[in-house]
């Protein structure tokens, strides 16, 4: 049974998600502080958390970028908060998915079981990731396009391997820049979008837009 934490500060919310999750097979924790909220996330196993943003002892921005310090599972925000500047920023920390309330309980489950879904293909599944006419063999260290091989620079790879790793995740170019060139890098943030055109020009194909912009935020791999 997959696991979901709920950090909630409003009960009633919190009851309304854990019941209709519950509903559809997952077994819900709640914690209502963003500080034991945390503690939880990293001392328990969970399959994907919901946060809202307005939390007692430390924000959900707050728990979200200690969380991706050590775990990569998936995020969603529910928050009352619906500004584009929130959006960005929860997106940009590095959350999957990003909700407003009021909220439809049957679209947050679908959203759940997508979300969980994908990460499980990735972390459980094959080592060949698929989408559309692109396919990366992560054992053969290969790229490959209409099965046709495809030459890539050793960053030029870890970049698109690591976006494809954790797709519908938008990524700033400075976490980008730390991720793939590492903290002690000679350069700047610059090199990262140099890199993207380059692998954009290398796999988008017709019809296909493997990496998207997002604007004010940084990158994210599409996958459908």
């Amino acid at each position: 049974m997959k696991k979901v934490l709920i950090i909630e500060d409003d009960s009633a919310i919190a009851e309304l998600e854990r019941d209709y999750l519950e509903i559809n097979g997952f077994e819900c924790e709640i914690a209502p502080r963003g500080t034991t909220g945390l503690e939880k996330a990293l001392s328990e196993h969970f399959d994907l958390i919901i946060i809202d943003i307005m939390l007692p002892g430390m924000d959900g921005f707050e728990v979200i970028s200690e969380l991706r310090k050590k775990k990569q599972i998936p995020v969603i925000f529910l928050s009352a908060k619906n500004s584009d500047i929130d959006k960005i920023r929860g997106l940009g920390l590095g959350a999957d998915d990003y909700m407003t309330k009021p909220f439809s309980p049957g679209e947050l489950v679908a959203r759940v079981k997508a979300h969980i879904m994908r990460y499980d293909s990735l972390t459980h599944g094959s080592d060949v990731i698929k989408t559309g006419s692109l396919t990366i063999d992560k054992d053969a260290h290969k790229v490959l396009i209409q099965d046709k091989e495809i030459s890539f620079t050793a960053k030029e790879y870890d970049l698109l391997l690591f976006l494809a790793e954790h797709p519908n995740r938008t990524f700033s170019k400075e976490v980008l820049f730390d991720r793939i060139w590492g903290m002690d890098a000679v350069g700047d943030v610059s090199t990262v979008t140099v890199h993207i055109q380059r692998v954009r020009d290398k796999i988008n194909a017709e019809n296909e837009k493997h990496i998207e912009t997002v604007w004010g935020v940084g990158y994210r791999f599409r996958l459908d």
